[in-house]
């Protein structure tokens, strides 16, 4: 399971983004966060285009699919949304890693129960300034 934020892991930063010029400020050492999806589009594609690792938050299970297709590196979901996309992640072999946003340890083993990729702590996201 990956796990990203929490104190004793070490872990790149997620840096949102939402726009061109932010995208061009960003470390080696990150992972570009765009949300939401329907408006992160021209991002995602700036993105793979550039081999730039990324993740997309998405609320739905076609969104999940299209990020994937995109070339997403991670999905973040809510817990219930990342429950019914983590089994359609293992059938279609999704490149992709399903991220649950989580607010505490205990939580991880929720999470591991139900065989998601990976959970990400509030603290692993850095916000634009």
């Amino acid at each position: 399971m990956l796990i990203f934020g929490h104190p004793w892991v070490p872990s790149p930063s997620f840096k949102k983004v939402f726009s061109q010029e932010e995208l061009s400020k960003i470390s080696e050492d990150e992972i570009v966060l765009l949300e939401p999806l329907t408006e992160a589009i021209q991002l995602a594609h700036a993105c793979r285009d550039h081999g730039v690792p990324f993740a997309v938050t998405v609320n739905e299970v076609r969104n999940a699919l299209i990020a994937n297709a995109l070339g997403a590196d991670y999905i973040v979901c809510q817990q219930e949304d990342a429950i019914e996309v983590q089994p359609l992640a293992e059938r279609y072999l999704f490149d992709a890693k399903i991220l649950v946003l989580i607010d505490g340890e205990k939580e991880i083993e929720r999470m591991a129960r139900f065989s998601i990729d990976g959970v990400i702590f509030p603290e692993a996201i850095v916000h634009p300034v």
